[in-house]
């Protein structure tokens, strides 16, 4: 965990996964690095907020595979899942549901699906593609600690590469072009 600039009530905290994706981002804005995974950035904006540093939002940008093809550019996300939880077997086994979707907004837009598996085996993505667009391996996590913590969030994803063989080489490959579209996005729509 990195923070980059300092957190305050009147502006965003922009949360990335890694320096790579954050490249071209300046620094008009505090950054959190969390590394990868849901435990990472869980763990650290956990900890910031547990700070008592509160932003006006969280904005979390990053990479993310198409689960279908047809996807690509820059996406805010209006709904996100948690997809290897096996929500069904515990909401039976505790009475109580862990890892349902939340919703982040009511327009049009892509379902992000979240896990700690970096995808790149086809059966995968066609078992995900049948309940999301897209898929990362921090967008949940993140959500759902802003929301226990009573802060906005927004995802905003770039499609790095078609979840699937050869994904980790093409997000090699493409990192560095996401992350100027990314720049691009939070310059027009951050606040």
């Amino acid at each position: 965990m990195r923070l980059l600039g300092t957190i305050s009530p009147d502006r965003p905290l922009i949360v990335v996964a890694v320096q790579e994706e954050a490249a071209y981002l300046g620094e008009r804005l505090p950054v959190l690095f969390t590394g990868i995974g849901k435990v990472n950035a869980a763990a650290a904006l956990a900890t910031v907020l547990a700070r008592g540093e509160r932003p006006s939002e969280i904005v979390n940008l990053g990479t993310a595979g198409a689960l279908r093809p047809g996807w690509e550019g820059t996406h805010e996300v209006v709904e996100v899942l948690q997809h290897d939880i096996d929500t069904p077997v515990l909401r039976e086994l505790t009475g109580r549901t862990y890892g349902a979707a939340i919703t982040l907004s009511d327009r049009k837009g892509p379902t992000l699906a979240t896990g700690d598996l970096f995808v790149s085996d086809p059966a995968a993505r066609d078992r995900l593609a049948l309940s999301a667009d897209l898929v990362d391996m921090e967008g949940y996590a993140l959500a759902t600690v802003a929301r226990q913590a009573g802060v906005p969030v927004r995802l905003v994803k770039h499609v790095s590469d078609e979840a699937g063989t050869g994904a980790a080489r093409t997000w090699r490959e493409s990192v560095d072009a996401c992350a100027r579209e990314l720049a691009d996005w939070a310059r027009e729509q951050v606040r």
